[in-house]
């Protein structure tokens, strides 16, 4: 291709001619280049790099066939014993005062989505499993759009077939076109991945073993609840109950999660929206006992999963745990929180190892945060000072004469001790009647329990462990107990990086795959979390994707005497980027792609 003409002000983008050496010898090779003002004034930078013309140096340059050969996971074709003679290369002439630039699109962020899906192994999986029958796109590349949306930019199933993947390079990548990505098709591709689900988690567990070498004799469960948008009557899960996400108004699932201690996902289970957490321990256990056998695993549980009936359920069937305990545990142990002979774990957090207050043959461990108990003590005092402020002048009220009702009056006590809870059982409260006629007046006795007080204030921050692991070090069993935190960041990005909330489903079956689709986007997010540690890219996937998002890829026009050329490149990224992409190894195609055909040579 020979390109010809004067470079000119009045256009924003144009080609730029460079002159290179290589093994002693110059080439000329050409860059897409546009004007932007900054504050320094005008400034020139490169959007894409086009290479050498006539011909492109495959050593350096990687085509878009390469790429493709990376997403399907397909080997490097072998060198033949003599290597093909390049065609020879077209020419034409362009007029470059009218190259422009078409179908920008987003490239970097779905592009590393195929590859973490890909290196999870989905795609084939999906491929084996999900078989598409008379369907004319595969139902193993639906549920890899679902996903994959899920994980780049969250969004509703019309939103992903009006306007979001018709933005992105997946057209490209996947090889099928936007006008065949609908509503219907992404809604019936729900339905045809929910009955995979366990083969599913099953299939996590193999890929966490070669990935990351995990070897599952750690489970941390926990749960959360997610809300409906509407009534959802059409799911009988769907039931009001204690609310995470401070929308008692709404009815809602609750979402039983289970993770490695890496916090990689393995599995999850959907309950009714008004189940108690402590009720779901026995039922998780034998569920994941069914997928994986009883090994020798530890279950590592927060104390609103524990029960004395769950964990005598545990020791019957042999299983282990690490547990927390309820914060009434503390006064069983209250002469040791007094001794001294605490061991720092990390500054401001000491434990000890505990005697059994009944005998037995667990281990406590006695836990206090300063920092923790900072907090709490500033909640607790909050609460008591609201509470008694608030019953304080209803008494005045009640002693001027202004609040004669007295069913009323000890209906907005029960209110206010509703109201503050936290501080409620501080306080005793004793409604009382003098008089008669006129003369009636109602008198609120109010009593602080000042040594229940104290005592509160005394143990805010500390907890107890309790465990029939084995292990008797303080530290070790508290540095594992901490690793939950993982389990409640999975909570966190599924709902605000992720959008799982709120739920726009109101079948049973339409909820239970949206929260699936939401889990494998999790296990992308964590395994990229995985892959960012191990390249020394911190753990801040968000990040990663935003500055991804802006690699793009796009259409150059080149206009010649008879016919427009279309080259499809990527931008060249940032040297930043270039950086970032390096050190995770990342290969983006930098060759372009002719999409129609050079005209005839020229005179």
């Amino acid at each position: 291709m020979f390109l010809d003409g004067d470079m000119i002000d009045t256009i924003t983008m144009f080609l730029r001619r460079n002159t290179k050496r290589k093994n002693g010898e110059g080439y000329e090779c050409w860059t897409l280049v546009e004007s932007i003002r900054t504050a320094r004034g005008p400034r020139q930078r490169i959007v894409a790099t086009i290479g050498k013309l006539p011909g492109l140096d495959r050593e350096e340059r990687i085509g878009w066939d390469e790429i493709g050969r990376i997403l399907s996971g397909k080997p490097r074709p072998e060198a033949g014993l003599f290597s093909q003679p390049e065609e020879p290369p077209s020419w034409a002439t362009v007029n470059l005062s009218g190259v422009s630039v078409e179908r920008l699109r987003s490239f970097g962020d779905v592009y590393l989505g195929i590859l973490l899906w890909n290196r999870l192994g989905f795609a084939e999986f999906c491929k084996q499993q999900m078989p598409s029958g008379r369907e004319e796109i595969p139902w193993s590349i639906m549920a890899a759009v679902l996903v994959l949306a899920r994980f780049c930019a969250p969004s509703s199933e019309l939103q992903i077939a009006e306007s979001w993947y018709d933005k992105t390079a997946l057209e490209d990548l996947l090889g099928v076109r936007s006008d065949k990505i609908s509503e219907d098709r992404l809604y019936r591709a729900l339905d045809a991945l929910l009955p995979h689900k366990d083969e599913l988690c099953r299939h996590l567990q193999q890929r966490y073993g070669e990935l990351f070498d995990c070897t599952f004799d750690f489970m941390f469960y926990d749960i959360t609840s997610t809300y409906f948008e509407g009534s959802a009557k059409a799911n009988p899960q769907a039931k009001r109950g204690y609310s995470r996400d401070g929308r008692p108004d709404c009815p809602q699932v609750c979402i039983g999660l289970v993770t490695t201690r890496e916090g990689l996902p393995l599995a999850f289970e959907v309950f009714d929206g008004n189940r108690v957490d402590v009720t779901t321990t026995q039922e998780m256990v034998q569920i994941m006992e069914a997928k994986y056998g009883k090994a020798n695993r530890v279950w590592v549980m927060d104390r609103g999963m524990v029960s004395e009936d769950n964990l005598e359920y545990l020791r019957s069937t042999g299983a282990r745990y690490l547990v927390g305990t309820p914060k009434s545990f503390l006064k069983k142990f209250e002469l040791q929180l007094l001794e001294q002979n605490w061991g720092k774990v990390q500054p401001g957090v000491d434990v000890k190892l505990c005697r059994s207050p009944e005998g037995t043959e667990e281990t406590f461990v006695l836990c206090r945060s300063a920092g923790r108990k900072e907090k709490e003590n500033a909640i607790l005092n909050r609460f008591v000072n609201s509470l008694e402020t608030r019953l304080l002048k209803l008494a005045g009220q009640a002693q001027a004469g202004k609040a004669k009702d007295r069913q009323k009056v000890e209906r907005r006590i029960g209110r206010l001790l509703e109201r503050n809870s936290r501080a409620a059982s501080l306080f005793s409260v004793e409604v009382t009647e003098t008089g008669t006629g006129k003369q009636a007046r109602l008198s609120i006795n109010i009593k602080k329990n000042e040594d229940r007080y104290q005592w509160a204030l005394e143990t805010g921050g500390s907890y107890i462990l309790r465990t029939n692991w084995g292990e008797t070090d303080p530290k070790t069993l508290w540095n594992t107990y901490i690793q939950l935190t993982e389990v409640e960041d999975s909570f966190r990005t599924e709902k605000y990086d992720l959008g799982m909330r709120p739920i726009f489903h109101h079948k049973q079956d339409r909820t239970q795959a949206h929260i699936l689709v939401c889990f494998l986007a999790l296990t992308l997010w964590r395994t990229l979390q995985q892959w960012m540690k191990a390249s020394g890219l911190g753990t801040a996937p968000r990040k990663l994707l935003e500055e991804l998002r802006e690699l793009k890829s796009l259409d150059v026009l080149l206009p010649t005497r008879d016919k427009i050329l279309r080259l499809r490149m990527v931008a060249t990224p940032s040297r930043e980027l270039k950086v970032l992409l390096q050190r995770m190894k990342i290969l983006i195609p930098n060759k372009p792609k002719m999409i129609e055909n050079v005209v005839e040579k020229m005179a």
